[in-house]
C-alpha cells in the first residue's frame, strides 16, 4: 500500500514537473510590453527614436529594430542600441521624420537563444 502511495506521489510530482516545465517554455520567448511610439499612433515630426520594452531579457547580438517610410526607405540613426541598466529594453534612433506612415519591424532574441518577431505601424502627423 505504502508503495502504490509513492508511486502516486512520484507520478503527480512528474505531472507537475512536466506542467512547469511546458509553461516555462511557453514563455521563453521575448515579447513586447510596451512601445514608444505605440503601435496605431499618431505622433508629431518631433519623435526621434523607437523603444520597444519586452517581457524578457535580450540577446543584443541578435536583436533589432528597423523603422521605414511608405517607401520601404530606412529612417533609423544607427543601429539597436540595448539600455545596460534594463535587459529587456531596446531602442533606435531615428532620422528627422517627415508627416507619413512608418513601419516598425523588430526581432528579439531572448537570453535563452528563443527568437520572436513582430512589426506595427505609426503615424507622424
Amino acid at each position: 500500500m505504502k508503495t502504490y502511495r509513492l508511486n502516486a506521489l512520484s507520478a503527480r510530482g512528474l505531472a507537475a514537473a512536466l506542467t512547469l516545465a511546458v509553461a516555462q517554455l511557453a514563455h521563453a520567448h521575448a515579447y513586447p510590453t510596451h512601445q514608444a511610439p505605440a503601435a496605431g499612433s499618431t505622433v508629431n515630426t518631433s519623435q526621434n527614436e523607437v523603444i520597444i520594452d519586452f517581457d524578457d531579457a535580450l540577446e543584443p547580438a541578435f536583436s533589432s529594430i528597423a523603422v521605414t517610410d511608405a517607401h520601404g526607405k530606412s529612417v533609423t540613426s544607427g543601429k539597436a542600441v540595448f539600455d545596460p541598466a534594463n535587459a529587456k529594453r531596446m531602442s533606435v534612433r531615428l532620422a528627422a521624420l517627415a508627416p507619413g506612415v512608418y513601419s516598425v519591424a523588430w526581432v528579439a532574441v531572448a537570453a535563452d537563444g528563443h527568437r520572436t518577431q513582430g512589426h506595427y505601424t505609426f503615424t507622424v502627423k
